[in-house]
């Protein structure tokens, strides 16, 4: 009669030091990268979201004998991205998530733990 109660987040393997909401369009792609250091959850709050991952070797590269695995995210669902895996994400309608990170996301510090690439097929 009150409403629900959703967990969203239990027992965490790592402590969450910053919490983003974003918005994304219809159409757009975020991500294209991995981090060095940072993992992070991805919880979606509305819309759809076509989510691929692909590990990265200790060389920085990504390992191409691993597949690009992905999976659509809808609302009430949520991804872990641990470091040193490359992740994309396709937005299929206007979305709204949330970004749980491990690591701060100041822009000095974001852009240093950051490497872009593009996820092989």
């Amino acid at each position: 009669a009150r409403g629900g109660i959703t967990r969203v987040l239990d027992g965490s393997r790592t402590a969450v030091k910053s919490v983003l909401l974003i918005s994304s369009k219809k159409g757009s792609v975020r991500a294209s990268h991995y981090h060095k250091r940072d993992s992070h959850y991805s919880y979606m709050l509305s819309g759809r979201m076509e989510y691929a991952e692909q590990p990265v070797g200790k060389d920085g590269v990504i390992d191409k004998n691993n597949r690009k695995e992905s999976v659509i995210v809808k609302a009430g669902d949520m991804v872990f991205t641990p470091p040193m895996t490359a992740h994309e994400m396709s937005f299929l309608e206007d979305s709204v998530f949330l970004a749980l990170a491990t690591e701060a996301r100041d822009k000095a510090a974001y852009e240093e733990d950051t490497v872009r690439v593009k996820l092989s097929a």
